[in-house]
């Protein structure tokens, strides 16, 4: 199975930063993020495993116990590569990330020794809200998202699933941050949350 590591903002922030995002000139070649699956990736794992899935969430869970929940600020709109030759929409973070840039490499760092490739690339956190079909794009981003912000409380191991319609992405672990145990809750404790989006 396809998985990664996110942090799940809460519903009204998801849907207030998509629409800031939204206020761009109409163009059908966005395809924009369904707000219940607007994420921060921590950590893409690629395939896994079943049978390492006790591991995994094992070792998430000693990670996020070791950190404090924290606010994090949302800080602006832009565009991989460029706005200039968009692909990639995206709310980047302002305050807080630091503390995500930690918490990321503390995952990175716990996973090694369960066979999972370190990462190369500095981590840049982000939202990603759309992403442009065929050719790049100009776009003339509108300011925005910069007075969003929530408290990281969890963060969700999840499974990615790739269909013609887009990926379904279904929870197999939450971790709690500064939980005496972990705070790890598996899937079929608390009910399967299943996610859809077009990544």
């Amino acid at each position: 199975m396809r998985a990664f590591v996110a942090i799940f903002p809460p519903p009204k922030v998801r849907k207030e930063t998509l629409a800031s995002a939204r206020r761009l000139p109409p163009d059908d070649r966005v395809r924009w993020t369904k707000p219940e699956n607007v994420h921060l990736t921590l950590k893409f794992l690629g395939d896994v495993r079943e049978e390492n899935l006790d591991d995994l969430r094992a070792t998430l869970g000693e990670v996020c116990a070791g950190h404090a929940p924290f606010d994090v600020a949302l800080a602006g709109l832009g565009a991989f590569p460029s706005t200039r030759r968009a692909k990639v929409l995206w709310a980047g973070v302002g305050a807080g990330s630091g503390r995500l840039r930690s918490l990321a490499a503390d995952i990175d760092a716990a996973l090694t020794p369960l066979s999972f490739e370190r990462e190369k690339r500095l981590y840049a956190p982000h939202l990603t809200l759309g992403r442009v079909r065929g050719r790049p794009v100009s776009l003339d981003l509108p300011s925005g998202a910069g007075d969003i912000g929530f408290r990281v409380r969890q963060v969700e191991l999840m499974e990615s699933t790739l269909n013609p319609e887009g990926a379904i992405y279904e929870t197999l672990g939450v971790f709690d941050l500064e939980r005496e145990a972990g705070g790890v809750y598996l899937n079929g404790d608390q009910g399967a949350d299943v996610h859809q989006d077009e990544e």
